[in-house]
């Protein structure tokens, strides 16, 4: 059974990836500050249909000094990592002239150092291994823009040049690295919007609606899947067409 990791994985669109990857066979080692009612539910689900596993971990990414030694009792406790998914984030706005340094400095550590340093010590794993999947969760804002949301988008931009470099320095090695570009998701981060943006959102889309989050889970699958196996350095966006 594959070892994956997904942070942020206590709700939202993170528990929609790893109960997605449970359900497929893997183990998934979700990590969270701490867990929910719903994460242990799937966790139980997951034991119950004998495919796959969830199994809760707990871990401050915040606090960037542990992530080193929480990746090295991962790989001690349940072996080789085959797949990480950099979830974890927080989507703090804010106008940038009156926006706290602290919420900015918060954002940043969270957004983009957090998964830079996850992925240098699980790769740690793959490289060993040859082979490996990793997919970083940014948004369609790091290439749309948004009002009230400059210093998320520069966290989510991040990711995507962190991306398509990462792919080129570790193709070699049999190992896979991709994004995706969810655009507004109906999840706890979208709820500081106001039933009229939501429906402008809806009304810009294509498909007249907003993705959900078991769209982008099932994305993550298809990248981790045999069919994903030559696809690595691009970027998935799943918006219901309002990037169209």
């Amino acid at each position: 059974m594959h070892n994956v990791i997904v942070t942020g994985a206590s709700r939202g669109l993170g528990l929609a990836i790893a109960t997605a990857l449970a359900a497929q066979g893997y183990r998934v080692i979700g990590v969270a500050r701490s867990a929910s009612a719903a994460l242990t539910a799937a966790s139980r689900a997951a034991s119950d249909s004998a495919r796959g596993a969830i199994e809760y971990r707990a871990c401050d990414l915040a606090e960037l000094e542990r992530i080193g030694p929480f990746v090295r009792d991962v790989r001690a406790e349940f072996g080789p990592i085959y797949g990480l998914v950099n979830n974890a984030g927080i989507g703090t706005a804010g106008v940038l002239g009156t926006m706290r340094d602290a919420d900015i400095e918060r954002l940043i550590r969270l957004n983009t150092l957090s998964p830079i340093l996850m992925t240098k010590y699980v790769l740690r794993s793959m490289m060993s291994e040859r082979q490996g999947r990793i997919v970083n969760i940014s948004s369609i804002v790091a290439a749309t823009g948004y009002t009230g949301l400059s210093v998320y988008s520069a966290t989510k931009s991040s990711l995507i040049g962190f991306t398509r470099s990462l792919a080129r320095e570790v193709g070699g090695l049999g190992i896979t690295v991709n994004a995706i570009a969810p655009g507004f998701l109906d999840t706890e981060m979208t709820h500081e919007l106001t039933a009229s943006q939501r429906a402008q959102i809806a009304r810009r889309s294509a498909l007249g609606r907003m993705a959900e989050a078991v769209d982008v889970a099932r994305s993550v699958e298809f990248l981790f899947g045999e069919s994903g196996r030559n696809i690595t350095g691009t970027v998935l966006t799943v918006d219901a067409g309002n990037t169209a």
